[in-house]
């Protein structure tokens, strides 16, 4: 496969052959174009005989593979390893095959780690970090996803960040108790837009009341929102404020998998850009000072900042105009 700085992509193989093919010496052409003669024979040759389909990368995947474990004991293999439940080592003295070959083999063949099995059945216990159906939202509002990120709050004159670990003396820094803020963010689904409040807790009233801001924020830009699937906290699973939020705003409530948190990914990867571009970005001197700083950031993360999901365009993109 041709890499970006190679003079040999697909176009520039077609350039070369052009230029031969209009009676250019194919030394000269080589030589403008920085590659062999032998090169741009090659080129010349596969285009004669195969035409456009000829100048195309290739695999370099061999045809075959003679030193390949044979099939019948890649099976044997995995029949061992699903019965017994050992690793790679104790099955490489019993069929006197290489331990890696066998961990290559397993991989192959899609077998978990023994650490995901059941000691006593060999049951798939641990939850795959990976969520079997994907799926995207065929409108914006269909589903948003809410969750809070805590940050610690900054002390008046900057915190570490801004001083250095090393200004104050420590035993009075760990008797200082400053708290934290509960960043509560709401991402649709679809378009990936995104609303965020700094709030002083994670109680339900203060989830249920950033619910009716957050709906109402997204309808001022044409979004109903439909449903909204969260993480089991007590405030989202029993807070009776929160439900009865979702009751009188019409939305239907959605729960992730316990222990599954990559299933609510979308605003779980916004509230690590958040952290990153916004809380952790540079030095703030005070606590109010990053809560003001948010709105700013939110408007460029919505308008401005390219979103590699939505082919580097930013989430007001995906909305209709209002």
């Amino acid at each position: 496969m041709s890499h970006r700085n190679a003079p040999m992509t697909p176009r520039g193989r077609r350039i070369l052959v052009e230029r031969v093919l209009s009676g250019s010496p194919i030394s000269h052409v080589a030589k403008s174009m920085g590659v062999s003669r032998h090169c741009a024979s090659r080129w010349v040759a596969r285009y004669r005989a195969e035409g456009e389909a000829g100048l195309e990368d290739r695999s370099s995947r061999p045809h075959h593979c003679p030193r390949r474990t044979p099939a019948d004991l890649e099976a044997r293999i995995v029949a061992l390893r699903r019965e017994r439940r050992v690793g790679p080592g104790l099955l490489s003295g019993e069929l006197g095959v290489p331990a890696r070959t066998i961990s290559r083999v397993l991989a192959r063949a899609g077998e978990p780690r023994l650490t995901s099995l059941d000691p006593m059945t060999g049951e798939l216990i641990r939850a795959s970090r990976v969520t079997p159906r994907r799926y995207e939202r065929p409108t914006p509002g269909d589903l948003v996803h809410v969750d809070v990120k805590k940050l610690g709050r900054i002390p008046e004159g900057g915190g570490w960040r801004a001083l250095g670990r090393g200004v104050g003396d420590g035993y009075e820094k760990k008797r200082r108790r400053i708290g934290f803020d509960y960043v509560h963010s709401m991402v649709d689904d679809m378009s990936r837009l995104a609303y965020s409040e700094v709030l002083a807790n994670e109680r339900v009233e203060s989830c249920a009341g950033f619910l009716t801001r957050a709906t109402a924020w997204f309808a001022e830009r044409g979004i109903s929102v439909n449903e909204v699937i969260t993480d089991n906290a007590f405030s989202y699973r029993r807070g009776r404020a929160w439900r009865e939020t979702v009751q009188a705003l019409g939305v239907r409530q959605l729960f992730i998998k316990p222990h599954c948190p990559w299933q609510n990914g979308k605003v779980e990867r916004f509230n690590r850009t958040l952290q990153v571009e916004w809380a952790y970005r540079r030095a703030y001197t005070s606590n109010e000072e990053r809560s003001t700083a948010l709105a700013e950031w939110l408007k460029c993360y919505n308008y401005e900042r390219p979103h590699s999901s939505l082919g580097g365009r930013p989430p007001i993109s995906r909305v209709a105009p209002t």
